[in-house]
Formats: structure tokens, C-alpha cells, sequence
């Protein structure tokens, strides 16, 4: 992973200067469609967060993964792939990338011996901790347009949206 954040690029570019037109045109999508708007800032918000992580110890899926089952235990890839969202086979593959470097281990799974359960290693749990503590300034350099009181409200705004209870 990156020790210093790029900068991020959030705002697509236009091919051509037209004057403006396409901003105005986008300002004045996302007031009818929030939807477009919110995807085109999550996709710029992976995007950075892609940049990021290219190139280092961990892919975002494999960070994702690992902080899942540091935080809920072992899982079956299935579980992981529906609860984040990763396609099947792009679940496969990065379980083998992380099983290959030690962070997880593949085990039968105790309630299903057709499926298997992967579970955290202590390697993967030190491999986290790192992923983790470098992805705090890569947040912060994505989201630097927003306050911090800004960020909260999108937050709680987005767990609305999702249907996620509020926070303890």
C-alpha cells in the first residue's frame, strides 16, 4: 500500500472545454436523479481508493474480506461474496491470493461439509492492521471536500438509505 495519498481525481473530465455545459448539465441531472449522482460518487470515491491500494500487499476485495472476518469470525465464500457485495468468481480468486500468502486458511465448514470456511490467520490479522491504519489518510484525502461534520451526515444518510440500523 501507498505510504503518501495521490491525489484524488473525483470530478470526470470533459473531452473538450464546451464552456461548461457538461457540469451544467450534470449539476442539473443530480437534482432530478440523486441516484446518478450517488453512483458517480462512489465511483470516484473507489477510484481513488483503487489508486491507492494498486500495487500493494492488498487488493480492496482482499482488505474487505479480511476486515469481514476479522469482525464476524469464519465464513463460507458465499457468505462473503453476497455480504460484499464480490461477484463469485472474483471471490475465488481473491480467497486463493490470500490463502497463497498465508493471511487466510480454507476449512471444511462445520455446518456445511459441502462448503468451505474461511477463516482469518494471525498473519492476516497483522496484514489488516497495516491495510487498515493506511487506508485511514486515503479516506480522508477522498472525502477532503466534505467537513467532518459533512462526512457524518453522509454517513447516517447512507446507512439510512441501506437500511442499516444506527450506530451504537
Amino acid at each position: 500500500m501507498a505510504t503518501a495519498p495521490r491525489p484524488a481525481r473525483l470530478a470526470s473530465p470533459s473531452r473538450a472545454d464546451d464552456g461548461g455545459e457538461r457540469r451544467r448539465y450534470f449539476a442539473a441531472l443530480t437534482l432530478d436523479r440523486p441516484d446518478v449522482a450517488l453512483c458517480r460518487a462512489t465511483t470516484a470515491v473507489a477510484r481513488a481508493i483503487d489508486e491507492q491500494f494498486s500495487g500493494g500487499p492488498l487488493t480492496v476485495p482482499q482488505h474487505l474480506v479480511l476486515k469481514m472476518l476479522a469482525a464476524v469470525g469464519s465464513c463460507s465464500q458465499q457468505e462473503l461474496s453476497e455480504q460484499l457485495r464480490i461477484d463469485r468468481s472474483v471471490m475465488v480468486g481473491c480467497v486463493d491470493a490470500l490463502e497463497g500468502a498465508g493471511l487466510v486458511r480454507r476449512e471444511r465448514h462445520p455446518r456445511d461439509r459441502r462448503a468451505y470456511a474461511v477463516t482469518l490467520t494471525p498473519d492476516g490479522s497483522a496484514a489488516l492492521a497495516a491495510a487498515d491504519r493506511a487506508m485511514a489518510p486515503v479516506l480522508d484525502h477522498a472525502f477532503a471536500a466534505l467537513t467532518p461534520d459533512e462526512r457524518a451526515t453522509l454517513v447516517r444518510l447512507t446507512r439510512k438509505l441501506l437500511d442499516v440500523p444506527p450506530a451504537d
